[in-house]
């Protein structure tokens, strides 16, 4: 990366994960960076019980943290997921594989996560971090923030060539963006939330809990989602209403809880015997979408969750984050100008944040409602196949998304243009029989050359454009 003409100081508030990566991509250029952030040091410090927020990295968000040498040492620490496991209520499990060729999710938790992206900062010359400390007002023109130090009170006024409000969903820079004229602002919350709960070491080998899978029981309106952790151990997620039959007002004691997972969870209740310390003394954690515009006032810029929260449903909220940072640097360097760079930086960005939110809450619906439905498997059967006869030319929607790195915008473009060979495919006759039995390659040749998938241009192809700063969505 080359240095900028003129260096500048940078003021990030926010040291959690996109501020962490934004930082070392900035000190990679140059410049001088001080990090502010409201919590305690991650690393000194435990978060408190049920906030350990696990989430799944995929290779749009692997390859930003490439570009800075931080891939390999988040990957030491997360674990390889290569599909997703699906119990049904009798016991049964299918696996649904994420590819035809080995790709994986890594799953990590969010404190984990941000202890390495922290070290790897803190080890880049001009990288200054500082904890404890809330941002309390934003001058605009300066730029400039008054930060509070925590436990004395004391306010303290910082400047800077340019200011980064990174401080997540309910960003205290956002806010102060708020209150200016013509500042676009949307949030959205689903009637639903999740608790965390823990599945010991011990209780997840006597399960038998396939920990290079996720886990998800899908029971229509709520389910229970699993993930595998480093030191042996899984969290679940369990996903309810927050009002009506079987949602977190109607578990009011013990036994309604154990009502519930014998019911609807017998396979996990087993392994759970501190489920209702778990449930009871653990918080209800919600989920919200955020929506804004512009993203840039004059050289203070929100980037990441503070610009664009989504759902964690489709696992790309950090994801998403680490790839504004990526694309930010990538404009850096094609302008050499804060001011242009900030512009094309948000101009272009913004379309792809907003396909990604609207993604993100269909495939909440998915993962709850439809991946235990025979007809959502078959379907997702016939794309594996697709992808496995036409490489080159045919990628499913979630892969786009997930083992590319094609835009969110034109990943939906894609898919959308491929539904009909899909569809095509799912109308040859005794189509799931001849799946099952191996027999169904020169049907579908036939149909895919009717539709002239191969004309189609390779999602690589799509994914190099979308790379280029300068790409339009």
């Amino acid at each position: 990366m080359k240095a900028p003409e003129n260096s500048t100081d940078v003021i990030v508030i926010g040291g959690g994960l996109v501020g962490s990566l934004l930082a070392i991509f900035l000190a990679r250029r140059g410049h001088s960076v001080r990090v502010f952030e409201r919590k305690p040091d991650p690393r000194q410090s435990e978060l408190p019980s049920g906030r350990s927020i696990n989430l799944t990295l995929c290779h749009r968000g692997l390859q930003a943290l490439d570009r800075v040498g931080a891939g390999d040492a988040v990957r030491a620490v997360a674990i390889p997921a290569f599909g997703r496991m699906v119990h049904d209520e009798q016991g049964g499990v299918v696996f649904q594989p994420y590819g035809n060729n080995g790709e994986a999710l890594y799953a990590i938790t969010r404190n984990q996560l941000n202890r390495v992206l922290l070290d790897c900062a803190e080890k880049e010359p001009g990288v200054q971090l500082f904890f404890d400390y809330k941002c309390r007002e934003i001058d605009f023109k300066g730029p400039s923030a008054v930060l509070e130090k925590a436990y004395t009170g004391d306010l303290y006024t910082f400047r800077a060539a340019v200011l980064f409000g990174t401080d997540g969903a309910h960003s205290a820079v956002r806010l102060q963006m708020q209150r200016t004229d013509r500042f676009d602002f949307s949030q959205e919350y689903i009637q639903q939330g999740y608790k965390e709960l823990t599945v010991s070491a011990a209780e997840v080998a006597a399960w038998g809990l396939e920990r290079r899978a996720l886990h998800i029981w899908p029971r229509g309106r709520f389910m229970l989602i699993g993930f595998a952790n480093f030191d042996g151990s899984a969290t679940l997620a369990l996903h309810l209403p927050f009002e009506g039959a079987n949602s977190f007002a109607s578990v009011r004691n013990e036994e309604d809880l154990h009502a519930l997972f014998a019911r609807h969870f017998p396979d996990a209740a087993t392994h759970l015997p501190n489920l209702t310390g778990d449930f009871f003394a653990r918080p209800v954690s919600s989920m919200l979408t955020v929506r804004c515009f512009p993203w840039v006032q004059g050289r203070v810029a929100l980037v990441g969750d503070a610009a664009h929260a989504i759902l964690p449903s489709y696992g790309q909220g950090a994801n998403a984050g680490f790839e504004d940072c990526s694309f930010l640097d990538s404009c850096l360097e094609r302008y050499g100008d804060w001011d242009a760079a900030l512009d094309a930086f948000q101009r272009e960005r913004k379309p792809n944040a907003d396909r990604i939110a609207d993604l993100s809450l269909l495939h909440f619906t998915e993962l709850r409602d439809s991946v235990g439905d025979p007809r959502f498997l078959l379907r997702k059967a016939v794309e594996r196949k697709l992808e496995e006869l036409f490489p080159d030319s045919f990628r499913s929607l979630y892969s786009l998304v997930s083992f590319t790195s094609l835009s969110y915008v034109q990943a939906v473009q894609t898919a959308a243009e491929q539904e009909e060979i899909v569809d095509r495919v799912l109308d040859i006759e005794g189509i799931e029989e001849r799946l099952a039995q191996g027999t169904a390659d020169e049907a579908i040749h036939e149909r895919v050359r009717l539709s002239n998938l191969g004309c189609a241009r390779r999602p690589e192809e799509i994914g190099h454009l979308a790379l280029s700063p300068g790409a339009r969505d």
